[in-house]
Parts: structure tokens; sequence; C-alpha cells
């Protein structure tokens, strides 16, 4: 059985992992993280009059700082423990500004242009592309004119880029190419991902990872235009293998977007 491309597994999925969501994702809102969000929201005009939109709000990390800049905040995700948890964040002088729906993303046909600022924070993620796209479609549509989409999506090419340094840190070390390989690609995981469609499974979770160009291209057939593409950056700690030998090594990344209807 199927509902707009999430099964009922997925939802129990996300939702058995919303206790501990900051311990298995790695987390765009800690400080010492380069996010370009900050900014982009910064920039929205007159945002205190504006409706906001979090798609996919997890466990609700983003509605505190949306509140402090919009006038409504839309959060919604299809997984109940992630509402859950989200409902929990929010202060009670807030909850009335907050309305909480759990739904798909594609999910949004009685939102039509009602949103001022959509943003998916690591949330386009369906494995299946034909969601995804149906997904951005969506978005396009409830956004106002002078609407703005920002989101982060996990970065394929971040997961090659630390198998490079690991297998060059074995070598370093004096292994043979051959074990620098295995080495590499077991500490980079690769057994979670499939490298040639952007795809990541982990504990019953099916996620897809992005290639920039990906980005691009998918928010352009979706309607999209002035998209911009950029990182967030992370710097190398106890979250990444061989973190802290690769400290003085260029930064991972996922990849930030903005882009107007």
């Amino acid at each position: 059985m199927n509902f707009n491309g999430h099964t009922p597994n997925q939802e129990r999925s996300w939702s058995r992992h919303a206790a501990r969501y900051n311990d298995v994702f790695l987390d765009p809102y800690a400080t010492d993280v380069v996010n370009p969000l900050w900014q982009a929201l910064d920039a929205v005009g007159d945002a205190g009059a504006k409706t906001a939109a979090d798609l996919g709000c997890g466990t609700g990390p983003l509605l505190g700082p949306l509140l402090g800049r919009f006038r409504r905040v839309v959060a919604l995700d299809f997984a109940p423990g992630m509402i859950e948890r989200a409902r929990e964040q929010v202060a009670e002088a807030d909850r009335a500004r907050v309305e909480f729906l759990q739904r798909p993303m594609d999910d949004l046909a009685d939102r039509v242009g009602t949103i001022d600022a959509a943003v998916a924070i690591n949330s386009l993620v369906m494995p299946d592309v034909r969601c995804i796209q149906r997904t951005l479609e969506a978005v396009r549509a409830c956004l106002r004119p002078g609407g703005v989409f920002l989101g982060i999506a996990p970065s394929i090419d971040a997961i090659q880029y630390h198998t490079l340094l690991l297998h060059d840190q074995a070598l370093d070390h004096g292994m043979e190419p051959a074990d620098a390989e295995r080495f590499a690609a077991f500490h980079a995981e690769h057994r979670y991902y499939d490298f040639a469609f952007g795809r990541f499974k982990f504990r019953g979770l099916r996620q897809k990872f992005w290639h920039g160009f990906e980005l691009e291209h998918r928010l352009a057939r979706a309607g999209f235009r002035s998209i911009t593409v950029s990182k967030v950056l992370y710097p190398w700690d106890d979250n990444f293998a061989g973190g802290a030998e690769l400290a003085d090594c260029p930064p991972s990344w996922d990849w930030f977007f903005r882009a107007e209807p």
C-alpha cells in the first residue's frame, strides 16, 4: 500500500527515531556550523506580517527561530512521532500562532497561495523522485507572489569527499591501496549508500541524498526560478570517522538552496 510515495512503515520508522533524531543526523543548527539559512530568513522583508511553513518539521528545532521572525507558522510532518515532539518545542504563549499538520509534503492543495516562506530542512529525502517532483510542484503552488523556498538537502558528494580523505589518511599511515580502499569504504559507511542514485538506507529509514546539480535541475523542472545552491559547512568532529585527523581539511557539507516561484 502506498500513500503519495510514503509507506506506513516509513512513518513508523521516522516516528521511532524521533526521540534520538539529533543523535542520528547531523545538526545544521549547531553554533559551529556555517548555515546560510539564517541570513536568507533575515532577508525576508516584513516577515513579522507573513506566514512561514516548516515542511518536514521533524522534532521542531526550527519552530522557535521561525516564530521569532514570522507572524504565523505552519508545521508539517508525515510522521506522528515527529509532530508530537515538535509540539513540545512550542511555548504556550506561541501555540495559537502555529498550525500543525500531519500529512505528506506534497499534500498542499488547501494551501495554494497562502505561504510567504517555505522551508524544507533535510526533508526532501523521499526515495522516490516522483514524489519529490510532486512535492516541489506543490510547494511552488503554495507560495504567494514574491515568496521564497529555502532548504537544506543531504549531500552525496560529501560522502564521496569523506571517502577520499579517509583513503588518503589510510595511505599516509602505510596501508596498501586495496586495504586503504576497504578502510575508507567501511568508515564512510558505504554499506548504507547507493551512490549511483543517491540513496541511503539505515535502520528502516530510506532517504534521498543529492548532488548540487540535481537540486538545480529538479527545482527548475518544478517551475522555480532565481535558483541558487550553496553549502552548509560542518566542522570535522566526532560525528565523522577520523574527524580529529581531518581538522585541517576543508569542511564537509550539505546543500543549501534558495528559489522563487
